[in-house]
């Protein structure tokens, strides 16, 4: 097969089979629908960035992006935190029974955010993935598992064993070769068009396994590294664990069989699918947020105390879920002006209270979060 091959291991008297993936590049054939949903996603990505370009103030936005891939991400891995949950966390108003939920979640964003900062100074590479893989595990589930450390050990996916797994990646002494491989083409120039060439990194990334935990995430966050780094992204907006929720068994069905069939050609599909959906998606929001955005600062400058108004309406772009306490902080006003300023967004249409409690009141964005849902 052009992917890889099965291989017999034994370790004792224990024989099963290993995926060991051959090196890239592998040879592909792009038939037209192959090309034509290249055409739709590079068209997508242009129009998100399109989009995003024209938004002066799209930085305020990221966050919320980042937040929203991390919950996601997460919840693929088993997590039931929600986006609100990992909202509220920035803002320390924390639910203690989903706490360590809440905090690989917290490792997910801090992760996106330094590597994302690295890449201006460091190459996409084996150094900057082991970072990442130990930021996300640090202090949480899978903080056992060596995190930014390639595993020395046999691993497997699904079954409670390694004969009843329904994938296992290659040998352990295998992995080392196989991602030195994956890290020097990630710098080759092929001509292989830039997305083909993500869709490929993440595939064989997955296949390699190369933590004991946590490589579902990582693979993830490579697809928004890569492009960033290749320039196709200016802004990190495109994030793919929306549409993988959404169709998470064909996910792993296309992984499979890009392994296990050789239709490398089926996974590049639904990996380009992925990416003109979402392009769409988070193009059509940016706008949404930039119209919303315009109009509420519209209603917040006729305000008395607008500048105040303004800076509290500009923090809610960060943290959309806050407490008085948070205004005072924002604003500098004290109570009772911070209450009132709370009372004029609310009035304004703006901020709803969602607990229905006379005292520790929680104040939400509704129109903003209701954008990201």
């Amino acid at each position: 097969m052009r992917t890889g091959k099965f291989t017999k291991q034994l370790t004792g008297n224990l024989e099963y089979k290993a995926f060991i993936p051959n090196e890239l590049p592998f040879e592909i054939k792009i038939d037209s629908d192959l090309q034509d949903l290249l055409s739709k996603a590079n068209i997508a990505i242009g129009r998100l960035d399109g989009n995003t370009s024209l938004i002066p103030d799209v930085d305020f936005f990221i966050k919320m992006y980042i937040t929203k891939e991390a919950s996601l991400s997460s919840q693929i891995e088993g997590t039931t935190a929600t986006f609100i949950d990992a909202i509220k966390a920035n803002s320390n108003i924390q639910d203690p029974e989903i706490r360590n939920d809440v905090d690989e979640i917290i490792n997910y964003i801090s992760a996106m955010n330094y590597g994302l900062k690295r890449l201006n100074t460091l190459p996409l590479s084996l150094r900057l993935i082991k970072e990442i893989h130990k930021k996300l595990l640090k202090g949480v589930r899978g903080k056992n598992k060596a995190p930014g450390e390639f595993r020395r050990t046999q691993n497997w996916i699904g079954g409670r064993t390694i004969q009843t797994a329904s994938f296992v990646p290659p040998p352990h002494h295998e992995v080392l070769r196989l991602l030195n491989n994956l890290e020097k083409f990630m710098h080759d120039k092929l001509p292989i068009p830039v997305l083909i060439k993500v869709g490929l990194i993440h595939a064989q990334f997955e296949a390699i396994h190369p933590f004991l935990d946590g490589n579902g995430r990582v693979g993830r966050l490579l697809i928004t590294f890569y492009l960033c780094h290749e320039g196709i992204l200016k802004k990190p907006l495109l994030y793919l664990s929306e549409y993988i929720m959404e169709h998470r068994y064909e996910y792993y069905e296309k992984l499979n069989a890009a392994h296990g069939k050789d239709d490398i050609e089926g996974w590049l599909k639904y990996f380009l699918d992925g990416i003109a959906i979402t392009s769409e998606k988070a193009a059509k929001a940016a706008i949404k947020i930039h119209n919303l955005r315009e109009n509420d600062l519209e209603k917040v400058s006729k305000i008395r105390s607008s500048e105040r108004g303004i800076q509290l309406l500009n923090s809610l772009y960060r943290n959309p879920i806050l407490q008085i306490k948070d205004v005072e902080k924002i604003t500098g006003l004290k109570n009772p002006n911070a209450i009132t300023m709370v009372s004029k967004f609310e009035s304004l249409g703006i901020l709803k209270e969602t607990t229905g409690q006379k005292r520790n009141k929680i104040y939400e964005y509704r129109n903003y979060i209701k954008l990201f849902e």
